[in-house]
């Protein structure tokens, strides 16, 4: 939230893509924005209009494949997606959907897991299965600039960021449950007392693009 609370506006359009069951849509809808999602899970959009409808709020949710969607070329002010691209072999074409939906002079938001050290070194240790379902050509700082340079003509950079954070997954196969959520809980708490950015236990590497305006 803080990451997205950067870019937010009153008023602009937001696309999310892979956004069930949306909640992260659902609080980007509270400050003012005008929002979109889609996702391939028929059930995570259905749970996301559900919570839009128990919330009150406005969205257009599609089941949709990425690759033949149906929102409009350029008519988002910024589209973001978080966890997502990391799921598929070449994340290339996924950054270019990303670009071609977004308006010129908008901002395209990608975040992914950051594997290139600590969280890593963890994943491959306790989560073995669960590390092996993302690609690693992404979860890394090192691997993201790689994407951004094949983008040539656009203006972008990528960043770590957050605080200390660790997910259930990564110690769920190889630690035993009662464990693992100790080991999850203190490594959260770590993060919610730390008092400013470390590089190496920040848990997002984030690419950031900024759509060029076409030459008259």
């Amino acid at each position: 939230m803080r990451l997205l609370g950067r870019y937010l506006k009153p008023g602009m359009r937001f696309l999310e893509l892979g956004c069930a069951p949306a909640k992260m849509l659902a609080w980007v809808a509270t400050q003012g924005v005008q929002v979109a999602g889609m996702d391939y899970s028929a059930q995570g959009i259905e749970w996301g209009r559900q919570l839009m409808r128990a919330l009150g709020l406005e969205a257009d949710l599609r089941c949709e494949d990425l690759f033949s969607t149906t929102f409009s070329r350029e008519s988002f002010d910024l589209v973001h997606s978080a966890g997502l691209i990391e799921h598929f072999d070449d994340p290339l074409p996924l950054v270019k959907i990303h670009l071609d939906l977004v308006r010129p002079g908008g901002t395209v938001l990608i975040s992914v897991p950051n594997y290139g050290g600590v969280y890593g070194a963890m994943g491959r240790r306790f989560g073995p299965k669960d590390f092996a379902l993302h690609n690693l050509v992404t979860t890394s700082r090192a691997g993201m600039e790689s994407i951004l340079r094949q983008l040539p003509g656009t203006r972008g950079h990528v960043e770590v960021y957050g605080r200390c954070y660790a997910s259930r997954a990564l110690f769920d196969e190889k630690v035993p449950r009662p464990m693992g959520a100790l080991l999850e809980y203190a490594t959260n708490g770590l993060g919610l007392i730390q008092p400013f950015r470390i590089g190496w236990l920040c848990p997002q590497v984030v690419l950031e693009i900024v759509k060029p305006i076409a030459a008259r």
